[in-house]
């Protein structure tokens, strides 16, 4: 019979060089090409909310026709002044002359307001429309710096409104290509030179991952230029920190395994071909099963999400890529000297089959604690978890105000609260209604009658500053004139037969008190127009279909990514127990981080809430990325499992992966925690959660729950598998299963026997070590482990 190990069947010298040396020129040339996209990734990005809102949302009709009605795509900001007191005459003409020259600012479109003083004489506004088209955080940033320069000592300016939010939020997002990435590689590096000990490695372990990115980015850039997907700063941070922690743990898993290998006297070249063997099902399975969680954000209505699916998977792919390809040349280069100056010289330490002996190690020690305690230990595990979730109640995850989106000082912010104090605090954010011209009166009617409505006015091309102020009498619209007496009254803007009425919110256009006042504008129009026949729109009606579409998605998008997980669990672990029961406490480790976060967010970070987006976000990383682990954990044990028996190879799968399951935790906990340093509350609080739910997976979830609740279980674990009716440890008919407990294995059978270095030993004499120890072939041959799994395959 043919030995089904070929030894002597190797490339030849050159091949051994030029395979990973070609592979390495591959991966170089797609960085050098990749790398300059990191500065040109604001040529394709944008942070309107607006676009990212699904087609059929009112919101977005009206704002695909707002350019009908004023003129021009614009987006406003609002430029509010005060003094020390009442303004005098000459402080009037100050803010003119700075009007005058915000009107010559590139960016800025016609018909800038002339100075409008408030009630109270205190404080004046000046409305300045500027171009959507072009860039508004550059444009923003110099109108500050005139209202700065201009502005007597004794006056003092903000610049507010949607203009300026964005403004904040684009100067929020700026970290992201230096500061963000500087960040994340520095922990990264830390943590691998603490785990591994070696200079060398850490750096070729960040080299996958940064090649990776690159590659990932040049991709994404041509599909984001060619319209195929929205990407705005917060899917590019996603983006980035998912990247690098993604394709540093497919790497460390390949280490893990070249090290075992290089750690058995094995050649660089060996050793890269037995690495690549165990590696490629674990990191395929793991990565497959993030692509296909991120994927179902297909079903998003929020165009922002459903990009952050294909982007986010575009990322992981490449992720992967990196770690069977490019990572494997560079070790193969290097061979033992990645790990100077610790090279790996003897084996991982194994746990004995007799729990009564010593063992030495962190890993061993845990395993013959989970053996000794099993059930103690799950059950425990379980009721912390289920503590922590308790917090969960206390989540608000109804949608925060635009103007609490970015964290530290915000000059918007500011100038919002100065605005409120002195106009209605909606001014420049107002709300639009497109009707039929022939229902305008009761339109306006349904405006005015509103409580949190301050003024009402139609778009008119008639008037100088395209609105005109509009009453009814006698069932009749009338427009107020603007100029000296005898100024004919302006017509309203008509465009297919609609008209736009605008109303001034009396709340801050981001406020629940808006939402309220909008909400009831909808449904006061329907009932006096007719359903449908008014919409609505503006920025406080963004926000709200936002938040009612993120909300809904949330609900429909959870129960799928469990359905796909659980489904891909199943063919790959071919059993059915054991996938629920690791999605059961995918979904437990999720509920304790939500839980946590929420009492951390509420009672030490002062939050105001959270986007509703957020725990779907957490949910989707959280989820995907803790089954990684349950895959690299549990195909190792199935593994262990098929030659020493289920409750063994519980145990060994654990010792085996607990190193590199810890490491690549931490690493990924590391990566987005990272994403703290860009002061956008959304970012923040995905960065806590998603930090802290993965140290939960990888300390208690991965490393006592999942082991002894499989142990607790036995081979029943692997139902309804060949496995479960074959296993190779299991104690034969009539055999007591509590000796086999106690000991810390399932019973063998009594043909087997151990020989004086603790080994099995059939026949008489041992098997060598390829060999399966218990079985042979019927002609006689002792079968190989890998002739022996295929006897249990279904």
């Amino acid at each position: 019979m043919t030995s089904p190990h070929h030894a002597n069947r190797r490339p030849s010298g050159w091949l051994r060089i030029g395979i990973p040396a070609l592979l390495v020129l591959i991966w170089l040339a797609a960085g050098s090409i990749g790398g300059p996209y990191f500065g040109k990734v604001d040529e394709v990005s944008s942070n309107d909310r607006s676009s990212f809102l699904p087609e059929s949302a009112d919101a977005t009709q009206v704002n695909g026709r707002l350019a009908d009605f004023l003129g021009g795509e614009s987006i406003p900001a609002v430029v509010v002044v005060t003094g020390q007191g009442e303004l005098s005459q000459d402080d009037i003409a100050d803010v003119q002359a700075l009007a005058d020259d915000i009107a010559e600012v590139e960016g800025v479109q016609e018909d800038v307001s002339p100075p409008i003083p408030s009630d109270d004489g205190e404080a004046v506004q000046i409305f300045v429309p500027i171009d959507a088209s072009g860039e508004v955080g550059p444009t923003v940033e110099e109108i500050r710096t005139l209202v700065a320069d201009d502005l007597p000592a004794d006056l003092e300016g903000w610049v507010t409104g949607p203009a300026g939010f964005t403004a904040d939020l684009v100067e929020g997002f700026l970290g992201i290509d230096g500061l963000l990435l500087g960040v994340a590689l520095i922990a990264v590096f830390l943590i691998l030179v603490i785990v591994y000990r070696s200079p060398l490695l850490p750096v070729l372990v960040l080299l996958t991952s940064m090649f990776a990115l690159c590659a990932a980015l040049l991709t994404v850039w041509w599909l984001a230029y060619a319209g195929i997907v929205v990407l705005n700063g917060q899917v590019q941070g996603i983006l980035f920190i998912l990247v690098i922690g993604a394709a540093t743990d497919y790497a460390l898993l390949y280490v893990a395994r070249f090290r075992e290998s290089i750690a058995t006297g094995g050649s660089r070249w060996d050793a890269t071909l037995s690495a690549w063997r165990g590696a490629f099902e674990p990191i395929l399975a793991s990565g497959g099963t993030v692509i296909a969680g991120l994927l179902c954000l297909l079903l998003s209505d929020l165009a922002t999400n459903r990009a952050l699916g294909p982007i986010a998977s575009i990322g992981i792919a490449f992720s992967m890529l990196s770690a069977l390809t490019f990572l494997p040349a560079l070790l193969a280069l290097c061979g033992r000297a990645a790990f100077w100056p610790f090279i790996p010289k003897q084996p991982i330490a194994m746990i004995p089959d007799d729990l009564t002996q010593p063992v030495k190690g962190l890993w061993p020690r845990q395993a013959r604690f989970v053996a000794r305690h099993a059930r103690i230990v799950w059950i425990a595990c379980t009721i912390v978890l289920l503590a922590g979730a308790v917090g969960i109640t206390q989540l608000k995850a109804d949608g925060v105000p635009t103007s609490d989106l970015v964290l530290g000082s915000s000059e918007a912010r500011d100038g919002q609260e100065v605005l409120a104090e002195h106009f209605p605090a909606g001014s420049g954010s107002p709300v639009y209604a497109i009707v039929p011209e022939e229902d305008l009166a009761d339109a306006v009617g349904v405006l005015d009658a509103s409580d949190g409505i301050e003024s009402v006015s139609v778009a008119s091309d008639d008037s100088p500053t395209g609105q005109a102020q509009v009453q009814v009498e006698d069932g009749e619209p009338v427009f107020t004139a603007v100029g000296p007496p005898g100024t004919p009254a302006p017509e309203p803007t008509v465009a297919d037969g609609d008209v736009l009425v605008i109303g001034t919110l009396t709340d801050a256009a981001d406020s629940v008190a808006a939402e309220d006042t909008v909400r009831q504008l909808r449904a006061d129009l329907d009932d006096a127009l007719g359903a449908g026949t008014a919409i609505v729109g503006g920025e406080t009606a963004t926000d709200i279909d936002t938040n009612d579409t993120s909300t809904r998605d949330r609900t429909v998008i959870i129960p799928v990514i469990l359905a796909v997980i659980l489904v891909i669990l199943m063919l790959l672990l071919r059993s059915i127990l054991a996938p629920v029961l690791l999605i059961g406490t995918v979904i437990l480790s999720f509920a304790t981080a939500l839980g946590v976060s929420a009492l951390v967010f509420n009672e030490v970070f002062g939050f105001p809430g959270a986007d509703p987006a957020v725990p779907l976000y957490g949910f989707v990383f959280l989820v995907a990325l803790g089954v990684d682990y349950n895959i690299f954990l549990m195909s190792r044990v199935r593994e262990e499992s098929l030659v020493h028996g289920t409750r063994p190879g519980i145990l060994r799968g654990l010792v085996a992966t607990g190193g590199v399951i810890t490491s690549a935790g931490l690493v990924l906990a590391a990566t987005f925690a990272a994403l703290g340093v860009i002061p956008i509350l959304f970012l923040a609080q995905i960065a806590f959660i998603v930090a802290f739910g993965v140290l939960l997976d990888t300390f208690i979830v991965r490393s006592l729950l999942v082991p002894a609740l499989s142990y607790d279980i036995g081979k029943a674990i692997w139902w309804p598998s060949k496995l479960w009716r074959n296993d190779v440890g299991a104690a034969p008919a009539g055999h007591n299963s509590s000796s086999a407990t106690r000991t810390g294995q399932d019973a063998p059978p009594k043909t087997r026997r151990v020989d004086g270095a603790g080994g099995v030993a059939a026949h008489g004499a041992p098997l060598p070590a390829e060999t399966d120890p218990d079985l042979v072939a019927g002609d006689g041959h002792a079968l190989t482990r890998e002739e022996y799994r295929r006897t249990l395959e279904p």
